[in-house]
């Protein structure tokens, strides 16, 4: 079930630098998730303030919205990374990115296949359990046996 997400404030109405908690809204993140990407180098070096307050600018508030944008699409990290550093280099081949997009695609594709196997299993399982107060279960039967069902052979899932 999908909840509905607040509109993100524009940028241009917004009086820069910001504070983390700001940087953090205005790019649909948590604060902690703010900090991790800055862990992980995505974001450069911030500013702090004389207190030693992170101070985010405008483009590293694009760099959180894009790295939100990324992962919701179901890139992991190193692939978001990667696409963080072509996006900020005006010499890149748009063929690098398609071609990373491109095999996300295929990833999402077994990704999917692979659901679907594990969903078919499952239903044939519900279907085949009478669901009463007998203690006999042909969906525990299955799970404790030794061969394994359609969606997990080879070690697959």
């Amino acid at each position: 079930m999908s909840h509905p997400v607040a509109p993100l404030p524009s940028l241009a109405s917004v009086s820069w630098p910001v504070n983390v908690g700001q940087a953090a809204r205005l790019a649909g993140l948590s604060p902690k998730m703010v900090r991790y990407y800055e862990s992980l180098g995505l974001l450069g070096d911030i500013a702090r303030s004389e207190g030693g307050y992170r101070l985010y600018g405008q483009s590293e508030v694009q760099a959180l919205c894009f790295i939100r944008r990324s992962r919701a699409v179901g890139f992991d990290m190193e692939q978001t990374a990667s696409l963080l550093d072509l996006w900020r280099n005006p010499t890149r081949s748009s063929a690098q990115v398609k071609a990373l997009a491109q095999a996300q695609v295929e990833r999402l594709e077994r990704r999917i296949a692979d659901l679907q196997a594990m969903q078919a299993t499952l239903e044939t399982l519900v279907h085949a359990c009478h669901g009463d107060q007998r203690p006999e279960c042909a969906i525990l039967d299955s799970l404790g046996s030794a061969q394994e069902p359609a969606c997990c052979e080879g070690g697959r899932m």
